[in-house]
């Protein structure tokens, strides 16, 4: 998996992080693992969902805007957080995401809570190839 990092330097009041994956699939997943560590201490979710999700996008950025719209989506709509996931990514736009999504539900007693996102915003949205691999930059309106 790759690896992220919350930048507190870019924005007062959302949430910016910085996502690096080796591939897009793996940054798609380790973006997953952030959104779920912001909204969520996954250590206190029992892992007892399990959800099959697919998105098409014409260009690769817009599947991970609408796949992060559609993991805050799921957690407004069913207080689902998925801090785990296994993306497959096809074609060269449209896109096709397929993934695995897996997680729980934020139960009110166990389930510590973190911010509440709202939305994926495109203030210093990005995600571009790099030497090392791919990476992106999200704001997160909270």
């Amino acid at each position: 998996m790759g690896h992220y990092r919350f930048l507190e330097e870019v924005a007062l009041a959302d949430c910016a992080v910085e996502v690096e994956g080796r591939d897009p699939a793996d940054l798609f997943e380790t973006a997953a693992s952030a959104l779920a560590c912001l909204m969520v201490d996954p250590a206190t979710l029992s892992i007892t969902v399990e959800r099959a999700v697919t998105i098409e996008a014409p260009q690769l950025d817009l599947l991970l805007y609408d796949w992060l719209s559609e993991l805050i989506y799921l957690k407004d709509r069913d207080r689902q957080v998925f801090p785990a996931a296994q993306v497959t990514i096809a074609g060269k736009g449209p896109f096709r995401l397929d993934a695995i999504a897996r997680g729980g539900t934020i139960d009110a007693e166990h389930t510590t809570l973190g911010a509440d996102p709202k939305a994926v915003t495109f203030h210093q949205f990005v995600l571009e190839q790099t030497a090392d691999g791919w990476r992106a930059r999200l704001v997160i309106d909270i």
